[in-house]
């Protein structure tokens, strides 16, 4: 693509950004469609930038409230007036946790107005906010909204995943011309003085920030508590809280190891990643990438993708004390498959001991290598072992055929 075509689509992504028009990106309007078809309320969380109003300001006949003006505060304080007089049969609520007591809005919309579907956004798990004394078991659905997928690329107009990758998928950084740190830097502090701080109090902000940078550096490695406790010069459950409050706010994704009870599988220590890859290449100092670069990265982004349909809740790698490991390890069904998923960016370089040694232990289900240089997907045998290699860009309708 010549550089004045791309430069053309990046305005007119800034410019569909700029105006709130979300109705490109079909991949999340067909996640709160699918929420609404079980509940009637959906809670879109996601990160600050990540396009949490862009996308609800897009909802076709929505009727759209931004929870962080008084007036419309003020109006929510009757909230059985305020849906009795709604003039659509969807509304949002765009940062609802500015209400006095959101989780009693949400109950009386659910519980006497039948008729009518709310969607609700923050930049947290809604459990974690003492305003929400209820958590609306029975009357929501989450959709998690991560950094760009593939589909987003598309709705961007861009199949550049080296841009993706360094720049990350909050739109905003995507569609910056060059890499700005200052963007990063000013995230950051944005983050710390809103999103943490409503939560949670921090007394030692300089060690907290290095735990965020140490992790942002080791994303997708061991986490060693310990480790982490003597570099930031504070205690382990310390470390171990910090991370918690991270993964509330959704910077980090932890993930447990799967294991059958066998004292050979690794079965306490987790792996912990960072929420995007743009924050990692900045952290790591990347401004270019190199192929190992690209396989690291590469698992943020089927992270993602796997994160948006399935959650995290059944999702977990594998390791043995041999050392052999596999990225990631799905629990599919009521029967609980497992979708065992290394991460390459060529077919060539992958290494089967990993998911040979898996399936001695767990032999039920698939195995799935996603690369980035395929061109089309094929299935190797390895001995015994057969591996699906599937490109990245081929990886959502894999995904979308094990829902």
């Amino acid at each position: 693509m010549g550089a004045s075509v791309f430069a053309t689509i990046l305005a007119f992504g800034l410019t569909m950004s700029k105006y709130g028009c979300g109705m490109l990106r079909a991949f999340w309007m067909d996640e709160i469609r699918r929420a609404f078809a079980k509940r009637p309320i959906v809670w879109l969380s996601g990160v600050r930038r990540s396009g949490k109003t862009t996308l609800v300001r897009a909802l076709e006949g929505a009727s759209y409230h931004d929870c962080e003006l008084a007036r419309v505060r003020r109006t929510l304080e009757d909230p059985e007036l305020f849906f009795r007089e709604a003039d659509a049969t969807t509304i949002v609520l765009d940062e609802v946790h500015r209400l006095a007591n959101p989780s009693e809005v949400l109950k009386v919309a659910a519980d006497h107005f039948p008729d009518l579907r709310v969607v609700a956004t923050g930049s947290s798990t809604l459990a974690a906010r003492e305003k929400f004394r209820d958590t609306l078991t029975g009357r929501k659905r989450d959709v998690w909204l991560v950094p760009m997928l593939a589909a987003d690329l598309d709705a961007f107009g861009s199949a550049d995943l080296d841009r993706r990758m360094l720049r990350g998928g909050l739109p905003p950084f995507f569609l910056e011309e060059s890499l700005d740190d200052a963007a990063y830097e000013e995230w950051i502090a944005s983050y710390w003085a809103k999103d943490l701080s409503e939560l949670f109090v921090v007394d030692k902000k300089t060690a907290f920030t290095r735990l965020v940078e140490l992790l942002f550096v080791q994303s997708g490695g061991m986490f060693d508590s310990q480790r982490l406790a003597t570099a930031c010069e504070v205690s382990r459950p310390t470390v171990q809280h910090w991370l918690s409050m991270l993964e509330t706010t959704l910077l980090a994704t932890t993930l447990r190891p799967f294991h059958g009870g066998a004292a050979a599988e690794i079965r306490s220590q987790p792996k912990v990643y960072a929420f995007d890859t743009g924050f990692v290449a900045y952290f790591r100092g990347w401004d270019t990438l190199r192929d190992e670069d690209r396989g690291a990265l590469l698992e943020h982004l089927v992270l993602g993708e796997i994160a948006a349909r399935f959650g995290t809740g059944r999702l977990h790698y594998w390791r043995d004390k041999a050392g052999h490991e596999v990225d990631f390890v799905l629990e599919i069904g009521r029967r609980r498959e497992l979708i065992a998923i290394e991460c390459k960016s060529s077919a060539a370089s992958l290494d089967p001991a990993g998911l040979a040694a898996m399936r001695r232990r767990h032999p039920r289900g698939k195995n799935l290598c996603v690369t980035l240089r395929s061109t089309e997907a094929f299935t190797k045998r390895f001995g015994q072992l057969e591996v699906e290699h599937v490109p990245y860009r081929d990886l959502p309708a894999r995904l979308d055929a094990l829902r």
